[in-house]
């Protein structure tokens, strides 16, 4: 079944994706994966780090003539600042001239630090850092491939950022370009207009912003996810996608937490049948019954808290000294909520790809097609 490792630091010579389990026959390209990476630096309130951290990509197995072989497809993602940091990141046997012993509040920098006995934070946050999610954005990318095949389109658009909400219908996959288009990535020009008046009010007052995103799914079978076991329940492996996305703290299938003021008479998605279809004139539930896909479209969104690191440096305890200081500061940006919704993509749709190839299997693109194919006519009948 489709799985994957990533391995790498930050400032790394570069960040290594292997994935495993894809059928072969899907088609990839070099150049198709960059313009997905590039997808994952936009938004207004980066800072210039995004402009330099360019992502180089070699395909160093499992793929022949643009096209998936059915053997793992390992990815390297090349750092080009690594020469900048070739002595404070060297592999060889040595130690730092300027430890980090100041951690940052809202980072993994101290309970790493206390976790992996070490006085430099470098040697946490290196791996911690978001950067890790380029390496997941690729593996998210041959996931919406393989989706793809079958007519699934996975996407996302920015609902909130700091205090102000988008309004409006949900956007379909074919608003995809003018959501990229957008400076925040909101497919409502009021709210784009005062997002970044928030954005350029926070960054006046050297602090950071967080937002809300949400991942639309279109195209999916009834079944998807299982209600047999806790671990198989679609909700709660999308839950858990989300949530390892780095400065997520919330998720909510559909409607989730605003349900929960409801009535129950007006919570749930009732049934129809229609044209010989059963259907839903509602999606409350965010297209989840039990643990499985509904069928048609799927929502979810996922909050992310404002970045940790600010202009304004937050009050910590050096651990050399053990006396109060103010944290250090690495380069950052206001805000991250844009490319976070990219980053959401990949987690929701490598968690569909797993769970569709467990149902379908097929060491071939065109057997898994040929599956699912089989699956929606026996559910015509139904």
């Amino acid at each position: 079944m489709f799985r994957y490792l990533t391995a790498g630091e930050s400032h790394g010579p570069g960040l290594v994706a292997v994935v495993e389990g894809l059928p072969s026959g899907i088609e990839v390209t070099a150049e198709s994966l960059s313009d997905e990476l590039a997808r994952r630096r936009l938004g207004y309130g980066r800072g210039r780090r995004m402009r330099l951290e360019q992502d180089e990509i070699e395909f160093l197995g499992g793929v022949r003539f643009g096209k998936t072989l059915g053997s793992p497809v390992a990815i390297l993602i090349r750092n080009t600042e690594w020469p900048k940091w070739k002595a404070e990141m060297s592999a060889a046997p040595g130690e730092s001239d300027r430890p980090l012993t100041t951690p940052r509040p809202g980072h993994a920098d101290l309970v790493g630090m206390m976790k992996y006995d070490t006085r430099d934070a470098r040697d946490i946050l290196e791996r911690a850092s978001a950067r890790e999610t380029a390496a997941r954005t690729a593996v998210g990318f041959l996931a919406k491939r393989l989706l793809g095949v079958v007519g699934v389109t996975v996407f996302s658009h920015v609902v909130e950022i700091g205090s102000v909400a988008s309004s409006g219908p949900t956007p379909s996959f074919s608003d995809l370009g003018a959501i990229d288009a957008s400076p925040v990535r909101v497919f409502d020009a009021t709210a784009e207009t005062e997002m970044i008046a928030e954005i350029e009010a926070a960054r006046a007052d050297r602090d950071t912003l967080g937002g809300v995103v949400e991942v639309v799914v279109e195209g999916l079978v009834a079944g998807i996810g299982s209600h047999v076991h806790g671990d198989r329940r679609i909700d709660a492996r999308l839950a858990e996608a989300l949530m390892s996305i780095q400065a997520i703290k919330g998720v909510e299938i559909g409607d989730g937490f605003e349900s929960a003021r409801r009535r129950g008479s007006d919570a749930h998605d009732e049934i129809y049948r229609t044209e010989g279809q059963y259907t839903r004139h509602t999606n409350r539930a965010g297209g989840t019954e039990g643990g499985m896909t509904v069928g048609g479209m799927l929502r979810v969104r996922a909050a992310m808290k404002p970045i940790s690191t600010v202009m304004k440096p937050l009050d910590t305890v050096n651990v050399e000294t053990r006396q109060a200081e103010k944290a250090f500061r690495e380069r950052s940006d206001v805000i991250a909520v844009p490319a976070a919704g990219v980053v959401a993509e990949t987690m929701v749709a490598i968690t569909l790809a797993q769970e569709m190839q467990r149902m379908f299997g097929g060491d071939t693109v065109g057997d898994f097609a040929a599956a699912v194919d089989r699956y929606r006519s026996r559910l015509e009948d139904f």
